[in-house]
């Protein structure tokens, strides 16, 4: 394969990689403990992750237990938690933050499947800008006969095939986790 393919499908598996990242911030009906990931709570003055000061672990389906590894941290983190409106209401134990999910309504899972597909859109843009650098390169590269460049091109364009054909079956992945009772 061509450096630039390469360079191209590494640009994409990375755009992948981060829409998979999103999805999973994203309400399922099921506790996930990636909803809690970029929560960041008052440590002493400086901002933190949640996930970094505590372990989250999941004891049943529709529950997450935050066990912050200070106790001293647990109204910061429950307050953090509750500022961060996920629809979740932590409830501040003696050493620890549950959290239960509640059941979602039609009305919520398809505004979560809207913010799904808007995330897919998103990352289908990304692949469509990649390949759009990726061909100006091309054809700013002199060192190439006009046939090995359209060669290149039809490559490059498998390889957004590929990526936007991934795309749509974790976009459907995600749709049917959400639709799913």
């Amino acid at each position: 394969m061509d450096a630039y393919v390469l360079e191209c499908k590494d640009r994409f598996d990375k755009t992948l990689v981060a829409l998979k990242g999103s999805l999973a911030k994203l309400r399922s009906g099921r506790a996930n403990p990636a909803i809690l990931e970029g929560i960041k709570c008052d440590y002493y003055g400086e901002k933190m992750d949640i996930t970094s000061l505590s372990s989250v672990s999941m004891p049943e389906p529709r529950q997450l237990l935050v066990k912050p590894y200070s106790r001293e941290d647990l109204k910061p983190i429950g307050a953090a938690i509750a500022a961060a409106n996920l629809g979740i209401n932590p409830q501040i134990e003696a050493d620890c933050i549950r959290l239960i999910i509640p059941a979602m309504t039609e009305e919520i899972r398809k505004d979560i499947v809207k913010k799904a597909k808007a995330l897919g859109e998103e990352a289908k843009v990304a692949v469509r800008n990649i390949r759009r650098d990726t061909l100006s390169l091309l054809k700013e590269d002199d060192s190439m006969s006009d046939d090995y460049k359209e060669t290149v091109e039809k490559d490059v364009q498998k390889e957004v095939d590929n990526v936007n054909k991934a795309i749509e079956d974790t976009i459907a992945a995600k749709t049917k986790e959400v639709m799913s009772i």
